[in-house]
């Protein structure tokens, strides 16, 4: 093609290597954007990626020639939320086309289609000029044989159409027909690349984004929940500043609705400073040892595909030594504080994710008695983390991230004991809460009323997290199961019509036609899975058996070819395994043991061959929170199944299931159409 006399090819900020009007794109030759391209990678350009854009390249210069007015091309556009970058981006008329190349495959695979798939999906959801865009990915292997038939545009009800498969001789007449499918007015090249990016992460793709250098502002949408983890994140940040430079300790409580980002900003402040020769060292604990275990996994992976990319090697076992140094099970931390009773922790600053699920004094001397060797200890878990880091001569910093209704475990002591450990052994300490954790959901009205004699107390609003990260959909969910598990049940159906639209909740006897819905619903690699209480022991009638332990790791991160995933919808998880973690979509299955009656919640643990009465309150709640965090473990929509009961099976009685359905639907949740 004629080189264009007096412009070069113009480059997108950060988010593109090579963007350029279509017109500018065919008078350039094609070394001048093989040279844009280059200029704009982060990495060392291997032959083959030189190959494969050069192909590419050749194949849009003839393709696109009849499109010359009007449209834009961007070469590897840059996808935050996922860390990847879409090959080309090609805006033509009225349409976004998402292509992604498989250069010298010969056929089109699943992970293929599902990654093209998550790009079209990401944009619709996060990209805000392309909210109302017609989006039709399509996947091209370069040496596969054309179809007979050609293939198929066919859209979804959000505009985004499903995966295309093309040839490269299809390519052309593939843009024919889905410009030929879709209206709309032509979309200005200026005003798209002007759109914000405004990504909602799950907390594993966060932790991989936070590892890789993003910052949580980057990460985040640009509104409320942006705004709040940013003052967060600040506000912690002053709190360390100011303790190292007046060498003092603090302990402050972040406070936060499910799925806010307590995690997140806990996160982002151990990956900011993870360098242990740094005196602001930090270090991320965690007594979920599933999140912690799903985190490590999921970044130690990324560590190593992000320096294979780069053509740098580096063993997954070194990389995941690197990833436990600043993410760790509290439970090690704490033994190695054991070891040595003398010697301060390295890290100046420690963020305890879920603290209020520390152990009580009674849990405590019971686990150093038996697993210790220990007898006589003689302070809960909050008491002795805190004299660990009280150890320092000069500062610390301990940062308390608090969930309400979270407390799951038996000997969880709540967030009380942090603030009793204070005000008895910890005079000196300076006290940052969060004016929320008065609210009865955090269980620590007598103990904050303790701190009335401690010297420096000092209550910040910026220390709570008040707005849902978790659905980009509907921020009210955990406000909807709140009330719903509340019994109150006008509260809980006005909720519901403030997410319904965006936040699908369905209701269904029949756990086949749930998973058939929920594949239905779920488009890429959008996250799918089976959740059910651990102590839904009645379940196994129906092939799900919460005895068998789940392995987090295989169940969160691997895919769909792997019977051990989620996707498989055969392994279940439960509260244990999920608390703290995400998926898009999830089949939350009701059995008997949390069961609705007229005179509300009835509570039962299965005990060899029959249901037996929970009467213990903590336990109670235990069970209560046990369905909260099954029910706000979903991001885009759930489907909750309750189960006939069996008149032949005496532990299955219609009577332990009927009641609990209609109260689900009495608060006005949709049952699946059987037809």
């Amino acid at each position: 093609m004629p080189e264009q006399p007096g412009k070069s090819p113009k480059t997108v900020g950060s988010r593109a290597y090579y963007g350029a009007p279509i017109d500018e794109f065919l008078n350039h030759s094609a070394e001048q954007v093989l040279s844009a391209l280059t200029k704009g990678s982060t990495f060392a350009i291997e032959t083959t990626q030189r190959d494969a854009w050069i192909e590419q390249i050749a194949l849009l210069q003839r393709v696109l020639e009849p499109y010359r007015a009007g449209g834009w091309i961007a070469f590897e556009f840059g996808v935050p939320r996922v860390g990847k970058r879409i090959d080309v981006l090609l805006l033509i008329q009225h349409v976004l086309f998402v292509l992604e190349f498989k250069v010298g495959e010969n056929r089109f695979t699943a992970s293929g289609t599902d990654q093209v798939w998550d790009y079209a999906l990401d944009l619709r959801n996060f990209h805000s000029t392309s909210h109302d865009k017609p989006i039709v990915p399509v996947l091209i292997a370069t040496r596969a044989r054309p179809k007979q038939g050609g293939p198929l545009c066919t859209s979804d009800h959000d505009g985004v159409f499903r995966p295309v498969h093309a040839t490269p001789v299809q390519l052309g007449s593939v843009i024919e027909q889905a410009l030929d499918r879709c209206s709309g007015e032509p979309i200005d090249p200026k005003c798209w690349t002007e759109g914000r990016y405004t990504p909602t992460p799950t907390i594993v793709e966060a932790a991989m984004a936070l590892y890789g250098g993003h910052g949580v502002e980057e990460i985040s949408r640009n509104d409320a929940s942006a705004i709040n983890l940013t003052r967060t994140s600040e506000a912690i940040a002053n709190i360390v500043r100011s303790s190292q430079a007046a060498k003092h300790k603090s302990i402050c409580f972040v406070t936060g609705v499910p799925g806010a980002g307590k995690t997140l900003v806990g996160l982002n402040v151990a990956t900011e400073h993870s360098d242990q020769e740094n005196e602001l060292h930090s270090v991320f604990l965690s007594g979920n040892g599933p999140l912690v275990a799903v985190l490590r996994e999921a970044l130690a992976r990324d560590k190593v595909e992000r320096e294979t990319r780069m053509n740098r090697r580096i063993t997954k076992g070194a990389a995941r030594s690197e990833v436990k140094a600043f993410i760790q099970n509290v439970h090690n931390f704490r033994d190695e504080c054991l070891i040595d009773s003398e010697r301060a922790p390295i890290e100046h600053v420690v963020l305890f994710d879920e603290a209020q699920r520390a152990w009580n004094l009674e849990q405590t001397a019971r686990f150093m008695l038996l697993k210790k060797n220990r007898p006589g200890f003689d302070v809960s878990e909050p008491e002795f983390l805190l004299s660990c880091m009280d150890r320092h001569r000069d500062w610390a910093v301990v940062v308390c991230l608090v969930g309400g209704g979270q407390e799951i475990h038996t000997g969880e002591a709540g967030i009380g004991e942090w603030l009793r450990a204070v005000t008895r052994s910890f005079h000196d300490w300076y006290v940052y809460v969060s004016p929320n954790l008065h609210d009865t959901e955090y269980a620590a009205g007598k103990a904050i009323a303790l701190l009335s004699d401690h010297s420096q107390v000092h209550f910040d609003p910026d220390l709570h997290l008040s707005v849902s990260m978790r659905s980009f959909r509907a921020e009210n969910v955990s406000a909807f199961v709140k009330k719903l598990l509340d019994l109150d049940q006008p509260g809980a159906k006005a909720m519901l019509e403030t997410v319904r639209d965006r936040y699908p909740i369905m209701l269904t006897r029949s756990l086949p036609s749930a998973k058939r819905w929920l594949t239905s619903k779920a488009r890429g690699s959008e996250r799918y899975g089976l959740v059910a209480s651990s102590q839904a022991q009645r379940l196994k009638p129906h092939a799900i058996d919460v005895r068998v332990k789940t392995d987090p790791i295989h169940w969160f991160l691997d895919g769909k070819d792997d019977v051990r995933s989620s996707y498989y919808l055969e392994d279940v998880a439960t509260e244990f395994q999920v608390q703290g973690l995400e998926l898009d979509w999830a089949c939350v299955v009701w059995d008997g043991d949390f069961r609705f009656q007229s005179s509300g919640w009835e509570h039962w643990s299965f005990r060899g061959k029959a249901w037996q009465r929970v009467l213990n309150t903590d336990r109670q709640l235990y069970l209560k929170n046990a369905y909260r965090v099954l029910l706000t473990r979903a991001r885009q929509g759930m489907v909750i199944v309750v189960p006939d009961g069996d008149e032949d099976d005496p532990t299955r009685s219609a009577e332990f299931y009927d009641q609990t359905f209609d109260y689900l639907q009495c608060v006005g949740l949709e049952v699946i159409d059987e037809a």
